[in-house]
């Protein structure tokens, strides 16, 4: 295949002979553009270029320019490592210092001869050994720079984060509702131990998602997330906590230590354009789909970051035990905790529901302890009475207490214990015989007659 300017020449107009169509408009213009540049395996500014000097030059304009002859390469002075290192301790004294002005400095102190060392191979040798501008600037900025790790083995830790999933028809009338995935990852293997869409981004998605990974495939020594609201609760600390669980904050705008979960959400991509194509309808569907690419594609294919093997290879090959907590254990640590006052009527409004907790508790203050993912019923504390579970109170047709429920507990005596017991105090002061006092100026008067 010839190689002259005028060959080369006439395969760039070739390709932009596809853009004279005078029935392109400006968008379908830019559409074409990057056909061709996907077409023909050139940059669509490549293309833009060649199509403007046509334009300006005709095909002459499309004929490559002869290029001028090298200079010769020029030999570095014998002692040049030493000069880097001397380029080196000025780029540190002042990181904003540039390269120019650092060549000057030294020639300014008979370090080097003018016009001994170029700008370009300068630069070249300090950007191999890390003391770029912009690198001295992010490790300015940073105070200590961001280094790969990973875990040893399985379970050590769980990194955990948010992503946005696709719009889906679940919202009234078929309205587009927003859905997030919640995922958690195992560091050491890259096993993607929970991960689930909903219809929402509150502290219950990470609740259920977490719970569900601990179910699933144990109980990590250690989490990792970011500072988002979900992950800064209250919950999650005293969850931790009670569990044994460590829980790791990433830097505030510095996610790269959490790169292995962003790695996985950019794995996903190609999971949600094939769901572009796929139209799930809802929450049940599209988290079926997720699954389905979990274990058949994802946790099978082999992972750069695990010298070839697989997440699924490298999750069975590890040999450490596995540790399940108790279930009631993992319940207490998953419930969360609030007061609320019993009203008039034995009951009480919680999360826009109410519960019957009983006529013993009325005025009383009780402590709920619920599940965020299932509060059909809940459990009422009180320092005076055993906990006891609590459902939520069903409003049926008659709203009344029934008449069984509100004589219970109550007699229907005979008579009336206040006025039999009056009348016995009446009996008991009739029969005391009555005792008269002496009035002696009665005595006087009759004495009077008697002298």
């Amino acid at each position: 295949m010839s190689t002259s300017p005028e060959a080369r020449a006439a395969k760039r107009f070739e390709i932009i002979s596809h853009l004279m169509d005078p029935g392109l408009d400006a968008r379908l213009f830019c559409a074409k553009k990057n056909e061709l540049a996907a077409h023909f395996g050139v940059s669509y500014r490549t293309i833009s270029r060649w199509y403007k000097k046509y334009q300006m030059d005709g095909f002459l304009g499309l004929v490559p320019k002869a290029t001028a002859a090298k200079n010769p390469v020029t030999a570095l002075p014998a002692d040049f490592p030493d000069i880097v290192q001397a380029a080196i301790a000025l780029r540190k004294e002042c990181p904003t210092r540039s390269v120019k002005n650092i060549i000057q400095i030294l020639e300014l102190e008979d370090r080097i001869a003018p016009g001994a060392v170029s700008r370009s191979t300068l630069q070249r040798h300090m950007q191999k050994q890390g003391f770029g501008m912009r690198q001295v600037l992010r490790y300015q900025k940073s105070s200590a720079a961001a280094r790969r790790f990973q875990k040893s083995y399985r379970g050590a830790l769980y990194q955990g984060d948010i992503k946005y999933g696709p719009y889906l028809p679940i919202g009234p009338k078929g309205k587009m509702v927003q859905t997030y995935l919640a995922a958690w990852i195992d560091d050491a293997t890259r096993f993607v131990v929970g991960a689930k869409f909903y219809a929402h981004q509150k502290t219950d998605i990470i609740e259920d998602t977490f719970r569900m990974a601990i179910m699933r495939c144990g109980q990590p020594e250690a989490i990792y997330v970011d500072n988002g609201k979900q992950y800064r609760s209250t919950w999650l600390s005293k969850a931790c906590a009670k569990l044994g669980i460590r829980l790791l904050h990433a830097r505030e705008y510095h996610p790269e230590g959490k790169g292995k979960i962003e790695r996985f959400n950019r794995s996903l991509e190609s999971f949600l354009a094939e769901c572009a194509l796929q139209r799930p309808e809802t929450l049940e569907e599209l988290n079926s789909f997720l699954q389905i690419w979990l274990d058949e594609k994802y946790h099978k294919d082999a992972h750069a970051g695990l010298q070839g093997l697989s997440p699924a290879a490298a999750w069975q090959m590890d040999t450490r035990l596995i540790y399940y907590p108790q279930m009631d254990a993992l319940r207490e640590a998953f419930l969360h905790t609030e007061e609320r006052m019993v009203d008039k009527t034995g009951c009480i409004s919680f999360n826009g529901k109410t519960y019957e907790v009983g006529m013993k508790l009325i005025g009383r203050k009780v402590e709920v302890f619920y599940d965020a993912t299932w509060q059909d019923e809940v459990e009422i504390h009180h320092k005076d009475f055993a906990p006891f579970k609590a459902r939520r109170l069903e409003i049926g047709e008659n709203c009344c207490i029934s008449k069984e429920d509100a004589a219970a507990g109550l007699t229907k005596p005979d008579t009336s214990r206040l006025l039999m017991g009056l009348k016995k105090k009446a009996a008991r002061a009739k029969a005391v015989p009555k005792s008269y006092a002496t009035r002696f100026g009665q005595l006087a008067k009759e004495a009077q007659g008697h002298v």
